[in-house]
C-alpha cells in the first residue's frame, strides 16, 4: 500500500424487501389535473422520496385516490385524449375519450396515467397494486390509517 493512502470499507445499502416500512397515504382528487396527479402518485407508490430507495426493490407506499370522477385536464384534451383498446381481431379496436372514460370509468382513467409512469416489468405490475382508485369520497382503507398527501393545486 503506498505511504498516505487509507483504505476504507465502505457499503452501499440496498433495501430488500422486509426493511421497508410501508405507510398509506390518501390523496383527494378533485380539482386535480390529472398528470401531475399522477405523476406525484407514481412517485410515491414507486418510493422515490425514501432514503432507502434502491430502483429494483419494492420500497414504496400505498396510496388510496379518491373522487376519481372529478379530476380533470387543461386545456381542450378532455375532448382530444383518447384511450385505444385492442381484442386482437380485425376491426377490434375501439378509442374512447376522456370525457367518455370519466362518464363510465372515471377509476381507470388514474389508474391508467399511473401505471403508464411504472416500470414495464414485474415491478411495475407488483406497484400498481399498492394503487386504490375509489369514484366517490368514501374508501373501505380506514382501518390502515391512511395520512392525506398534499398536493398542490
Amino acid at each position: 500500500m503506498k505511504a498516505g493512502i487509507k483504505k476504507t470499507n465502505r457499503v452501499t445499502k440496498f433495501a430488500t424487501r422486509g426493511e421497508n416500512t410501508e405507510k398509506w397515504h390518501v390523496v383527494d382528487a378533485e380539482g386535480q389535473i390529472l398528470g401531475r396527479l399522477a405523476s406525484e402518485v407514481a412517485k410515491r407508490i414507486r418510493g422515490k422520496y425514501n432514503p432507502m430507495y434502491t430502483p429494483n426493490a419494492d420500497t414504496g407506499d400505498w396510496v388510496v385516490v379518491v373522487n376519481a370522477e372529478k379530476v380533470r385536464m387543461t386545456g381542450k384534451r378532455e375532448s382530444q385524449k383518447e384511450y385505444l383498446t385492442y381484442s386482437g381481431y380485425p376491426g377490434g379496436q375501439k378509442k374512447r375519450t376522456f370525457t367518455e372514460m370519466i362518464a363510465k370509468h372515471p377509476d381507470r382513467v388514474i389508474t391508467l396515467a399511473v401505471k403508464r409512469m411504472l416500470p414495464k416489468t414485474r415491478l411495475g405490475s407488483t406497484l400498481i397494486k399498492k394503487l386504490k382508485v375509489y369514484s366517490g369520497p368514501e374508501h373501505p382503507h380506514s382501518a390502515q390509517v391512511p395520512v392525506a398527501l398534499e398536493n398542490s393545486k
